[in-house]
């Protein structure tokens, strides 16, 4: 039974929508900074809320003992483990996350699919080809995303894992899922559900033997992909349900994790061909300029101490054995010992470090670390 008061036309929705959608990009324009990034991330969730409520108070809205139990165990859930989580498993939560987002959107693909076929209705193309699109590129997502998880938490083996015709298996299921989505737009008046199904278990499998391939090294980039997968799979779910919501916050998280994906590509000196067709974890595409090798002194713990007490300036660039060791709060102690002996010590932050992207900046921030200290590598 509907118990809301808004009808999808009202003007009232409309402007709650448009406030959730400048909140979203304030959100995202305060996280281009250290210093705003907590302020922005509060922003974001504020305007997604409203979102959320703006939808649940339509008349069109069901079912409220089941949205109401969702929503509690959800957020029971979601805040126990987040609080819990350690800063050097944050990589993995976020894959496990961003995969979850991506499986409920194809399963409110394959709900609207039976909707509509319960309802006896035609499926209009502009409906049912967003449907067909999140259904696949969700389930890649959702798949992809749990063998992320996987390799990360230790459960998976991080070095590249594959089986003979890697490459040949996926052209097959890629093309495999094109057909058949084209075979049910064609055919849209009484597509077969045998058909959906089977989409999206190929597309399971798909999204399990794209992951599986790429070595830890590149989750980075790979978390960033699928995450925009699932903003762009919850866009096209926007279309069929004519929510504006989805459409608008699943293009901005489409879009930035692209452009994020492009970014770490070129900061790990490969192109973003290489990173999609040449396979993640092999070996870097050369670049003009690249391979330049400059000279390098390796030392032990005694040489270096007498090196930085003699130093006029520190540059420390932190990386994922920092992480594991939890050895921000021990670096940050020696930088404070240096700096009362006059050195000027900064910290370098290399887009990729760690295992996420900022990953080193959370850390840091943790140990106290003057966000004024912290320079990227092009600086």
């Amino acid at each position: 039974m509907a118990l809301g008061a808004l009808s999808l036309d009202s003007d009232f929705l409309a402007v709650c929508y448009i406030a959730a959608f400048v909140l979203f990009i304030l959100g995202i324009r305060q996280g281009t900074s250290p210093t705003t990034a907590r302020r922005g991330n509060m922003i974001a969730a504020v305007g997604m809320a409203i979102a959320v409520a703006a939808t649940l108070a339509t008349d069109v809205i069901g079912n409220w003992g089941i949205i109401l139990s969702a929503i509690g165990v959800g957020t029971a859930v979601g805040w126990v483990v987040s609080s819990r989580v350690a800063m050097t498993d944050m990589p993995q939560m976020v894959a496990l996350y961003n995969g979850l987002g991506g499986g409920a959107v194809a399963l409110i693909a394959w709900s609207e699919f039976r909707h509509i076929a319960d309802i006896g209705d035609i499926y209009d193309l502009e409906v049912f080809i967003p449907i067909l699109f999140s259904m696949v590129v969700g389930s890649i997502s959702f798949w992809g995303s749990n063998i992320a998880f996987g390799k990360l938490q230790g459960i998976l083996p991080q070095r590249s894992v594959s089986l003979p015709g890697q490459q040949f298996i996926n052209a097959i299921l890629l093309l495999g899922l094109i057909t058949a989505c084209v075979v049910m737009a064609i055919d849209n008046e009484s597509p077969p559900e045998g058909l959906f199904v089977a989409c999206l278990i190929a597309a399971a499998l798909l999204g399990n033997f794209f992951v599986l391939p790429i070595g830890g090294a590149d989750m980075p980039v790979v978390i960033s992909l699928l995450n925009a997968f699932t903003g762009l799979a919850a866009a096209a779910a926007g279309f069929s349900l004519d929510n504006t919501a989805l459409i608008v916050g699943g293009t901005l998280v489409g879009s930035s994790g692209t452009i994020l994906t492009m970014e770490m590509a070129t900061a790990m000196n490969r192109s973003v061909g290489n990173v999609l067709f040449a396979g993640f974890g092999g070996a870097p595409a050369a670049t003009g300029g690249a391979g330049e090798e400059r000279p390098y002194r390796s030392i032990g713990a005694q040489d270096a101490a007498i090196a930085l007490a003699y130093a006029d300036s520190v540059v420390i660039v932190p990386g994922y054995g920092l992480a594991v060791a939890q050895a921000q709060h021990a670096v940050a102690e020696m930088a404070d010992e240096l700096e009362r002996r006059g050195v000027e010590v900064r910290y370098a932050i290399h887009p990729v470090a760690g295992r996420m992207p900022g990953h080193m900046n959370v850390l840091l921030a943790e140990a106290d670390v003057d966000y004024e200290k912290l320079i990227e590598m092009d600086d």
